[in-house]
This record gives C-alpha cells, sequence and structure tokens, in this order.
C-alpha cells in the first residue's frame, strides 16, 4: 500500500540518502531506521503509530519473559502464539468481514498486521528453542516489526537472519545499489503500468457474456495480473530493504518453471510458504515423517495459506485443492523433478501441468464469489 503513495517513497529514497550519509556512523542503521519507523507512522496515522507501540512494546515483554522463564515455558509459548493468532488475527478477519466491530478500531488499525503477526510469531519460535542465548535488543525487535519497506505486504523476514543483519554496519556498494534502484523501478512499473492496464482489460472482458474461450483467456490473464501485481510489490519492497541495508529474500523465483505444485509453492509467494513448512513441520523435526503424514501436512498447510488469505469458503477450498495436490505428489514421490536428469521434453510438460493447476484456482484471489461463478460458468459455455 505504502508504494502506490509518492510521499511513502520519497519518505523512504530520504531515508536511504541519511543512511549514506551517515555510513561511518557504527549504530546509524539500528538507531535511524527505529527513528524513521515511527516517524513514518506518525505521519501516516497516530492512531496506527499508537496502535503499533502498544503491540510491539506488548510482545517483546512476552518475547523477554519466554526467553528468561523456565517455569511454564511450552504453556507461555502456546499462549503467546494463541494470544496473537487469536486476539488478533482472527480480530482481522472478523473485522474485515464486518462481524466484529468497535468504536477504538478502524481499517488502517489492520494495515499490515497479518504480515507483522507472522513476524511476532517468528520470534517467540526463536524465544522459545534459544531461551537467554535468543534475547536481543528492544530497538533490534522494534526495527523487525515496524520495518517499513515490508511492513504492508512482504516479504516475509526472518527473525534470526533480520537480527543478524542488524549487527552488521550499513554497507551499500555500487553494484548492490545499482541492482536495487533497477528492482524498485521494475516494481513500480509492473504495478503502475503493467498492473493498471492489465485490471482494465480483465474488467473489459468481464462485462461480456462469458464462453469457454473468454473464461479461459480471464483464467490465463488474472494468473498473469496476480503475478505482476505481487512481484511488483516484492521487488520495491527488496530494492527499499537492501538499500537500507538488510538482506531481502525473493519471494518470486520463476514459478512459472515449477514441474510440480511442491516447487510452485516454493517459489511463488516463497517466504509465506516457508513460514508456514517451518512452523508447523518443525514439531516433526526430530522424526522424518512418512509419506502419509507429510500429505496430511501438506493439506492442513495449504488449508491454513488459504484462511490466512481471508475467512471465506472460497479461499478454504482453495487452500484445500493445492494441499490435495501437493499430497498426491508426497504419495506418488514425484514433488521434484531435476531437470538435468531428465529429458526437456518431459520437464517443460511437467512444468506445463503445474501452470494449468495454478490457472484453474488463482481466480481465487479476486476474493469475488459472483466473478468466480460466472468465469467457471463460462467454461461450460462452449459456442457453435
Amino acid at each position: 500500500m505504502f508504494y502506490m503513495q509518492m510521499n511513502a517513497i520519497i519518505a523512504m529514497i530520504g531515508m536511504v540518502v541519511v543512511l549514506m550519509l551517515t555510513r561511518k556512523w557504527a549504530d546509524n542503521k539500528r538507531i535511524l531506521m527505529i527513528v524513521f519507523s515511527l516517524c513514518f507512522l506518525l505521519l501516516y496515522s497516530q492512531k496506527l503509530l499508537v496502535f503499533y507501540a502498544a503491540f510491539t512494546v506488548i510482545n517483546y515483554a512476552g518475547f523477554v519473559y519466554l526467553c528468561r522463564t523456565t517455569f511454564w515455558r511450552k504453556a507461555t509459548f502456546i499462549f503467546a502464539l494463541a494470544a496473537n493468532i487469536i486476539g488478533v488475527f482472527l480480530g482481522v478477519r472478523l473485522f474485515i468481514m464486518g462481524i466484529f466491530h468497535n468504536p477504538l478500531f478502524d481499517t488502517v488499525i489492520y494495515l499490515g498486521l497479518i504480515y507483522n503477526v507472522l513476524k511476532v510469531i517468528d520470534a517467540y519460535y526463536f524465544a522459545y528453542f534459544f531461551g537467554k542465548d535468543g534475547q536481543v535488543p528492544a530497538i533490534d525487535y522494534a526495527n523487525y516489526l515496524l520495518f517499513v519497506p515490508t511492513f504492508t505486504s512482504g516479504p516475509i523476514l526472518k527473525f534470526r537472519d533480520f537480527m543478524a543483519d542488524s549487527k552488521k554496519p550499513y554497507t551499500v556498494d555500487a553494484a548492490l545499489f545499482e541492482d536495487s534502484v533497477k528492482r524498485i523501478i521494475l516494481g513500480l512499473f509492473k504495478k503502475i503500468v503493467v498492473v493498471t492496464w492489465m485490471t482494465n482489460v480483465f474488467d473489459q472482458v468481464l462485462k461480456q457474456d462469458l464462453h469457454t474461450h473468454q473464461s479461459l483467456f480471464l483464467l490465463v490473464w488474472f494468473y498473469a495480473l496476480i503475478y505482476f501485481d505481487f512481484s511488483g510489490y516484492s521487488d520495491m519492497a527488496i530494492g527499499f530493504g537492501r538499500l537500507m541495508g538488510y538482506t531481502m529474500p525473493e519471494n518470486f523465483k520463476r514459478p512459472l518453471l515449477s514441474p510440480s505444485m511442491t516447487q510452485f509453492w516454493r517459489n511463488w509467494h516463497a517466504t509465506l510458504g516457508d513460514f508456514f513448512r517451518d512452523h508447523i513441520f518443525m514439531f516433526f523435526s526430530r522424526t522424518v515423517p512418512s509419506r502419509w503424514v507429510a500429505s496430511g501436512l501438506s493439506i492442513l498447510i495449504m488449508v491454513l495459506m488459504g484462511l490466512w488469505h481471508g475467512f471465506t469458503w472460497l479461499y478454504f477450498f482453495y487452500g484445500l485443492y493445492h494441499g490435495i495436490i501437493l499430497a498426491i505428489e508426497n504419495i506418488f514421490k514425484i514433488t521434484t523433478v531435476n531437470k538435468k536428469k531428465v529429458s526437456k521434453t518431459y520437464f517443460y510438460f511437467r512444468c506445463f501441468v503445474t501452470q494449468v493447476l495454478v490457472t484453474f484456482s488463482v481466480i481465487i484471489y479476486s476474493s469475488n464469489y459472483e466473478t468466480v461463478l460466472r468465469i467457471y460458468k463460462g467454461l461450460l459455455h462452449f459456442t457453435g
């Protein structure tokens, strides 16, 4: 959302300039970033700043307590996760669905909250498994939660990696600067030019009476539209994040060349898939799960990822659909394809099949029952 506002982009550019001018100051990145984040949120919305200040302080207190305590650690860990998932995550979804109302809250409060809850959960995992060795200064914890480039739309940063970067001095060489600026420009072009044009085309075709060829076009077109939209945000976040001195994980890793659904979800919105895999499979890390257990976990993970996007039947069945495909790949041991060990024809055939399966379901991201049903019904409306 921030990247659609010129004032926000100018503010981030200004922060990069300040960091570059003060690069000889050892702690410039840590101190200046928290000042920038707080001022940014204050100018965007005073209510947003107050909410996130309280959210950060409360969770940091829980984080420190979990690092230090030896009394009922597992219960404390579970309570901390439940408080965020139920109290915040569900609250956001219920508010968006119009079920929950409170005069103290409005839409701006929930800006980026879904992503930030995932970061809080990752920090609690770190505290639980590392104990006293996992404790970090409050300023670094706050920088992790309030990091502006990834605040609203990811990529989802790992707590361990961000803390490691916080200890490093600010360094941005010429090659990194050039690459980061190009990523920002590419992201802006995708979002402002490509997505705007593609959305207009999609809306125009959707107004027509849909037949098979039009529905197929809309499915493919919307898939491409969502890719440019999501990856455009990620490009800008990665570019600005790196210019501010932090390592940014790639969110889209050539997903069109994924020869299986398993590999697709390692390449499409990769940080989200990694988060759910890491934080669910972690409980099974002492033993290697059987194929049937792995298949069941795949279904669970994908259903949770679907519901993460929204508490609707559309997203539930979207997650279930992908989970079942992942489960089948696990059972029949076809989760990966080594391009070097198979023929090009077979490899690209598998990529094509994967993209067909994805294309059929991605229209769910429109979050509109009427649109989804019209397009699916149009597939069965043959002409001539």
